[in-house]
Parts: C-alpha cells; sequence; structure tokens
C-alpha cells in the first residue's frame, strides 16, 4: 500500500512536468507560429489546454481540486439568488446611503476647509 502510493506520488511528478511542457509548447509555439492565423493559434492552444488539464487531472492534487469544483458547485445550487425586485430595492438603497456619505463628506471638507482658511487667513 505504501509502495503503490510512493510510485503514484513519483508519477505525479512526472505528470506535472509533462503538464509544465505542454504549457511551454502552447506558448511557444504561439509565439513561433504568430504569423499563422488567430484561429488556428486559438484552437491550438485550446486543444493543448484541455490534454494538460487532463493530464493534471490525473494527479492526486488534481483530483482533489476537482473534487473542491464539484462541491462548489453543489454549494452554488444550495444559494437562494435575490430576485430582481430585492436586487433593485438593494443597490437603490446602497446608492442612497453612498450619496447621503458623500454629501456629509462634502460638507465637512467644506466646514473644514473654510475653519483652516479663517485660522491661516
Amino acid at each position: 500500500m505504501v509502495a503503490k502510493a510512493e510510485d503514484e506520488s513519483r508519477l505525479d511528478g512526472l505528470k506535472w512536468v509533462v503538464v509544465t511542457l505542454l504549457v511551454a509548447a502552447g506558448v511557444g509555439g504561439n509565439m513561433y507560429f504568430s504569423d499563422e492565423s488567430l484561429l488556428y493559434r486559438v484552437i491550438a492552444l485550446l486543444v493543448l489546454a484541455v490534454v494538460a488539464g487532463f493530464v493534471a487531472a490525473q494527479t492526486s492534487r488534481g483530483a482533489a481540486f476537482f473534487d473542491l469544483l464539484k462541491g462548489a458547485r453543489n454549494e452554488i445550487r444550495k444559494v437562494v439568488w435575490p430576485t430582481r425586485q430585492e436586487g433593485t430595492q438593494t443597490t437603490l438603497i446602497v446608492v442612497a446611503f453612498v450619496i447621503v456619505a458623500a454629501l456629509i463628506l462634502w460638507g465637512l471638507d467644506t466646514l473644514l476647509g473654510w475653519l483652516a482658511s479663517l485660522v491661516i487667513g
């Protein structure tokens, strides 16, 4: 059991090297083929990204990351999102408070500026 875990950790390192090489190939290939059509370069980069993502998902950390994404997706489904009316009302309340705070700060700034000009002369 321990030997299997050690073999997987060694293979994980090799897999991450492959992922790094795929990313480097994408960057280098994009620079090398800069005269080619942007569409072809984007397609090639997407293919390399999918392959690199697949290889990364085969590692223990990659599998844990995808489990985290699945858990986050499940939690997002549990959220009760506000209705359009609630969102609009909340936004208007925030805007009103920001305007009131701005007016208070403007008034204080004007008052303190006027007092400072009286003191300085």
